[in-house]
This record gives structure tokens, sequence and C-alpha cells, in this order.
């Protein structure tokens, strides 16, 4: 599983990674975590507000940092 959180480094975008890290121990998942900070990259997700959250390329959250069950249940359905 590949899991990309998108954004330039603010206090959101960090949160989501640490949040992601979180959801995937508690998971007990392999997943392949990138931080994607390069904006040309973000914005061929089509993402215009970050944090996003990219699960297995597809992109599951944008402008917001979801609760941890909320990533939990959005990681699963990829599994």
């Amino acid at each position: 599983m590949e899991i990309k959180v998108l954004g330039p480094g603010c206090a959101n975008c960090r949160n989501l990674e640490k949040e992601v890290f979180n959801a995937v121990a508690e998971l007990n998942i392999a997943a392949d975590i990138q931080k994607v900070q390069d904006i040309k990259k973000i914005a061929a997700y089509g993402v215009m507000s970050t944090p996003a959250l990219v699960i297995n390329e597809k992109v599951k959250v944008s402008g917001r940092v979801p609760k941890r069950e909320e990533l939990k249940r959005l990681i699963t359905e990829e599994l």
C-alpha cells in the first residue's frame, strides 16, 4: 500500500502525516508513507487545498485533517 501526504509543510500537513503513521501502526499493516511537498506534484493530483491524503494514487481527502477513525476506515477500504 502506498500512502502520500500532500502539503507544503504547514502545521496541518505535519499533523496529517503524524495521524497517518499512527493509524497505520494501529491497523498493523505495511505501508509506504511519503510526504510530497513539491507544489507541481501536488497540483498534478488536482489538489487545490492542502493537506491532502492519497492512498494507492487515489485522492481521498483534501483541505482538512480527518480524525484517526476516518483515516483507518479509508486505509482499510484500500487494502
